[in-house]
C-alpha cells in the first residue's frame, strides 16, 4: 500500500484551523496581529515567529 495524500490534506486542515482558533486569542491579548497566528501555520516561519514571540517586549505589556 502506499502513502495517500488526500488522506492527509483533510487533517493538515483540521489541524492548521485549530492552532489558528487557540493562537489568535492569545497572540491578539499580547498587542500582535492576528496574522502571526495564521503565518505560524507554515513550519519554519512559525518556529521562527514562535522565538520573536517568546523573546520580545510584547507592545500590551507596561513599562516598569
Amino acid at each position: 500500500m502506499y502513502w495517500m495524500p488526500y488522506r492527509v490534506i483533510p487533517l493538515f486542515a483540521l489541524l492548521a484551523l485549530c492552532t489558528c482558533l487557540i493562537y489568535i486569542p492569545a497572540v491578539r491579548k499580547a498587542g500582535f496581529s492576528g496574522w502571526w497566528a495564521v503565518a505560524s501555520i507554515i513550519p519554519v516561519v512559525g518556529i521562527v515567529l514562535l522565538w520573536i514571540f517568546a523573546f520580545t517586549r510584547w507592545p500590551a505589556q507596561p513599562e516598569r
